[in-house]
C-alpha cells in the first residue's frame, strides 16, 4: 500500500543511518562498559564486538520488521558459557545488555527523528526495542542459570576426578601441582586424608559442608568431594562435627604427593571406628592396636576360644567373671578399685580371677596374657563379630558402643 511504501523509505533510511554508526557507537559502549562494570574487563575486546554486532543487527531487524523473535530464537548459550567461565555475575552480564540496548534504542530516536520518521512508528518501534530488552533479559538469565549449573556440575566432577586420583596415587607431580593451584591446597602444607560416611538422616553434601566449614573459618586448607555415597579429601586439621551424626577416619599427615598412603590409613581407621558403633572422628592416636582387632578376624577368633569362650559353660557365673578380668585390666590390676566398682568383697574379684584362670590356663601375671587377652575383649565389644571356621563369636557383641569403652 502507498503509505506503507512512504513509512519504510525513511524507516530504511534510518535502519542505514544506524548500520553506519554500529562500530563508532560500540566503542564507547565498551568503554562504559569496562569504567562501570568491572567484571567486564575480563572480557576480551573482540568478544565483546562480536556480541555487539548480534545484537545490533537483531535489533535492526525489530526496527525493520516491528516485530519481537520469540524467547527461543536468541541463542545465547555460547555468550552465557563464557561469562560464567570468565566469573561474570548474572546481574552484571543483564547490566551490560540493558545498557547495549539503551544506546541503540537512544540512536534509534535521534535518527528517526532527524529523518523525519511518523512519530507514531517511532513510539512503536521503541516500544519494540523495549520488549526486544525485556525478553532477551528474561532468556539471557534462564541460559546464565543453566551455564552456572552446568558449570558447576563439570567443576565438582573435575574436583572429583582430581580427588580420586590423589586419594588412589594416580596423578603425576605435575597433575598434583597444577591441581593443587586450582583447587587452593599449599603443596609445603602437610594434609590428612579423610573418609567419612553420614549416619541417620544426614545427607552426605551436608556432612561435606559440615568438614570443610572449620577449615574455611580458621583459613585453613581442605578439598572434599562426595564419593559413592562417602565424603573423602584432604584436610590440614581434625575437624569437629559437633553434634552431626557422623563416622570418620582420619589418615596421618603427609605431603601431597603421598596423600594416597594416607587416605588408605584413613579408610582402616572408619572401618574401625564403624565396626565399633563410634561416632565422630577417630585417627590411629585415638583407636591405637584396636584397628588391628578388626583388621585381623582369624587372631581375634582365636583369642576368643582361648580366654572368653571357656567362660560360657559357667553361664551368669562366666559373665561375672568376664566383667570382673575387663576391670582388672581397665583400672591396671588394682583389685580393690575393681572390687570398689563392682560393689563386691575384695575376695570375690580375687575367685573371680583365679577361676579364670583356671578355665583358660592362663596366668594373668603374663605380659602375653594381658595383651591377648585385652585384645579378646576388644574382639567382643565389635558390633559385628569376627567370623572363623567356628562360625560367629557368641556372647554381647553389640550390646554396648565402644565409644563408652573408650575415647
Amino acid at each position: 500500500m502507498p503509505g506503507q511504501s512512504n513509512a519504510a523509505a525513511p524507516l530504511e533510511r534510518v535502519i542505514a543511518a544506524m548500520a553506519a554508526q554500529q562500530r563508532h557507537v560500540g566503542g564507547r559502549l565498551h568503554t562504559d562498559l569496562t569504567d562501570h562494570i568491572p567484571s567486564y574487563r575480563a572480557v576480551p575486546r573482540e568478544l565483546l564486538d562480536e556480541i555487539w554486532h548480534r545484537h545490533f543487527q537483531r535489533a535492526l531487524a525489530v526496527v525493520r520488521e516491528g516485530t519481537v523473535p520469540a524467547p527461543e530464537d536468541f541463542g545465547e548459550a555460547d555468550v552465557a558459557r563464557d561469562r560464567v567461565a570468565r566469573g561474570v555475575p548474572l546481574s552484571d552480564g543483564l547490566r551490560a545488555f540493558r545498557r547495549a540496548l539503551s544506546a541503540i534504542r537512544d540512536l534509534f530516536i535521534a535518527e528517526a527523528t532527524e529523518h523525519g520518521v511518523d512519530a507514531g512508528l517511532i513510539v512503536d518501534r521503541t516500544k519494540c526495542l523495549w520488549e526486544l530488552a525485556d525478553v532477551a533479559s528474561l532468556q539471557i538469565a534462564a541460559i546464565h542459570r543453566q551455564a552456572e549449573v552446568a558449570s558447576a556440575l563439570l567443576d565438582a566432577r573435575r574436583r572429583a576426578d582430581f580427588l580420586r586420583g590423589l586419594l588412589y596415587g594416580t596423578l603425576s607431580a605435575a597433575e598434583i601441582h597444577s591441581g593443587a593451584a586450582i583447587y587452593g591446597l599449599d603443596r609445603s602444607r602437610p594434609y590428612r586424608a579423610i573418609r567419612a560416611v553420614p549416619n541417620g538422616n544426614v545427607r552426605p553434601d551436608a556432612l561435606e559442608r559440615c568438614l570443610q566449614s572449620p577449615g574455611r573459618r580458621n583459613g585453613r586448607g581442605a578439598l572434599l568431594t562426595v564419593l559413592d555415597e562417602a565424603v573423602a579429601g584432604v584436610v590440614e586439621a581434625k575437624p569437629e562435627t559437633g553434634d552431626l551424626e557422623v563416622t570418620a577416619g582420619l589418615g596421618p599427615p603427609t605431603d601431597l604427593a603421598a596423600v594416597h598412603r594416607s587416605f588408605r590409613a584413613a579408610g582402616r581407621m572408619l572401618e574401625a571406628a564403624r565396626a565399633y558403633g563410634m561416632r565422630g572422628v577417630y585417627d590411629l592416636s585415638d583407636l591405637s592396636w584396636r584397628v588391628a582387632v578388626v583388621a585381623e578376624p582369624e587372631l581375634a577368633e582365636l583369642l576368643l576360644d582361648r580366654y572368653l569362650r571357656p567362660l560360657e559353660a559357667e553361664g551368669e557365673f562366666g559373665a561375672l567373671i568376664e566383667e570382673s578380668v575387663r576391670g582388672y585390666l581397665d583400672r591396671g590390676r588394682h583389685i580393690r578399685e575393681v572390687a570398689r566398682s563392682a560393689h563386691v568383697h575384695v575376695n570375690t574379684v580375687r575367685y573371680r580371677l583365679r577361676r579364670f584362670e583356671e578355665l583358660t590356663g592362663t596366668s594373668l601375671d603374663a605380659p602375653d596374657t594381658a595383651v591377648e587377652l585385652s585384645w579378646a575383649l576388644a574382639a567382643r565389644e565389635l558390633r559385628t563379630p569376627p567370623r572363623g571356621p567356628a562360625g560367629p563369636a557368641h556372647g554381647a557383641a553389640g550390646e554396648a558402643p565402644a565409644s563408652t569403652r573408650f575415647p
